[in-house]
């Protein structure tokens, strides 16, 4: 039986952000300029980071989806796949280095990121935005990943592949319209 019966055994992310329509608005819309805003990091680049943070945490349904996303985005699927083979450096070089060893740090240990990490991340060739987006998406997949974790939903392959390309191509906001259709006001 599932921790939230009402939620069943097939349960996806909208179906929890239901739960809480509102705030799974909010929380959807704060996704989009994370995820998909101007920043240095290409959006294939941030799935990429949202996928290892939810390996980090054994979040099965936000590493399958987001590994497929970022592999729609053109990172190598072969890298993907083996990236904690070797702390994130698997098929990335030497640039997405530093950038997920603070992702890693972030999610296992807050207290532990140095200025010597952050120097890493600008010697890498990022700027002081770069670092920030990481952080940025680091903070909300540690988020989602106790989301989802604390409701028992862990997804499936064929979830995975279909999201993966549908996430690329579509983003953030279709979640947002489901969650807050046409003329519903949003919270003052």
């Amino acid at each position: 039986m599932p921790k939230f019966p009402q939620l069943g055994d097939n349960a996806t992310v909208p179906d929890i952000l239901k739960m809480s329509a509102e705030a799974g608005a909010a929380l959807m819309e704060v996704h989009e300029p994370i995820m998909r805003g101007p920043s240095p990091l290409s959006p294939g680049e941030r799935e990429l980071i949202a996928a290892y943070v939810s390996g980090l945490n054994k979040c099965q349904y936000c590493l399958g989806v987001h590994s497929e996303t970022a592999k729609a985005f053109g990172i190598p699927g072969d890298a993907v796949d083996a990236m904690f083979e070797d702390d994130g450096e698997a098929g990335f070089g030497e640039k997405m280095a530093p950038l997920l060893n603070v992702a890693r740090k972030l999610t296992e240990l807050p207290s532990s990121i140095t200025d010597a990490d952050a120097q890493a991340v600008y010697d890498a060739g990022w700027d002081e935005k770069a670092l920030h987006d990481a952080i940025m998406v680091t903070c909300c997949f540690n988020f989602m990943n106790r989301l989802l974790e604390g409701h028992g939903v862990h997804g499936n392959e064929a979830l995975f592949k279909q999201r993966g390309p549908m996430l690329k191509e579509h983003g953030y906001l279709p979640l947002v319209r489901l969650l807050r259709p046409a003329g519903a006001a949003a919270a003052a």
